[in-house]
């Protein structure tokens, strides 16, 4: 009897767990909230990265073999990966900007790699910053005066991406006679040429990568190196962009102005255009009229042909 009664209780122990297991099953297969976090953990995955070996700067070899360098880019690949919209619309920017940058760069002949600066910036966009540095560039006024811009209330070239290009150039250049290194040339845009003199002094050493620099400086030229990346072999790092996805160029076709423009708004309906359109294409012109333009020639962009066409696949 005490055989059958064991067998028995463990019957009932059995069919008990089954019970318990099936009725288990049965609410979190019906739970959605279970369910749903389920689903996130089977599909979504983040993963590392593994930053180049070997990785140049302007032609300057980056010393991959410092532990702080290697972090340093891994740090500014993993933001720029992981911050996907913002990476998304830096694609998008650079297929229409960076043809506009990249061949008054090699005219002026600074590195390609440079046209990152404009990028990290300001995002291709013409934003203002909280200290009034301005443009894709994002010079401060009196920085953009002594290069060559003209900024006043009627015209600001800082907001002009050719001139502003040609000033940075300018900028860059300086920086590299200065300093010895594009790496450098660089990090003085960011800090400006006094405040890297003064590390430079305090430091003894003109190796970017031997500084001991502000954190935004420090970041600076890795930052560049991540979208460089990012940008050149963009599904190394999960973005799948088709071609109809970027940003156009626009179709425009240009008038030369040498005298003053009453009305800006009357020019833009002579044009077979609008004042939106006028601004959007030239916003260096800050104001509803242009009373000189001080003996200088100024290339006004227009709408050209198909200019609101969507791109083709």
């Amino acid at each position: 009897m005490r055989i059958l009664a064991k067998i028995a209780l463990s019957v009932v122990l059995l069919l008990a767990g089954v019970i318990c297991v099936h009725l288990f099953s049965f609410s979190t297969a019906t739970d959605p909230d279970l369910d749903y976090q389920r689903q996130f953990n089977e599909r979504y995955r983040i993963f590392s990265l593994s930053p180049p070996e070997d990785l140049s700067f302007c032609g300057e070899a980056v010393p991959m073999n410092k532990i702080d360098v290697r972090e340093r880019l891994d740090r500014e690949l993993l933001v720029n990966t992981y911050w996907q919209s913002n990476s998304v619309l830096a694609h998008k920017r650079a297929h229409r900007w960076f043809p506009v940058i990249e061949p008054i760069l090699a005219r002026e002949g600074v590195p390609d790699d440079l046209k990152y600066i404009a990028l990290i910036e300001s995002g291709l966009t013409n934003v203002i910053s909280p200290v009034g540095a301005t443009g894709y560039w994002q010079f401060m006024k009196e920085t953009g005066i002594a290069y060559g811009l003209r900024v006043d209330e009627e015209v600001d070239e800082r907001y002009n991406v050719v001139r502003s290009t040609e000033a940075a150039c300018r900028y860059l250049k300086a920086s590299k006679e200065r300093f010895g290194s594009w790496a450098m040339a660089a990090a003085g845009y960011n800090l400006g040429h006094g405040g890297l003199e003064k590390q430079v002094g305090r430091q003894s050493t003109k190796d970017y990568f031997n500084l001991l620099l502000p954190e935004e400086t420090s970041r600076y030229v890795f930052r560049i190196l991540a979208m460089k990346a990012i940008i050149t072999d963009p599904e190394r790092y999960g973005f799948h962009l088709r071609e109809k996805d970027l940003y156009p160029q626009y179709n425009t076709r240009s008038v030369s102005i040498t005298g003053p423009i009453e009305n800006l708004n009357d020019f833009a309906v002579r044009q077979g255009t609008d004042y939106k359109t006028l601004k959007l294409l030239n916003p260096w012109l800050r104001d509803i009229k242009l009373s000189s333009t001080k003996g200088g020639v100024y290339t006004v962009l227009l709408p050209g042909d198909d200019f609101d066409k969507p791109v083709e696949e």
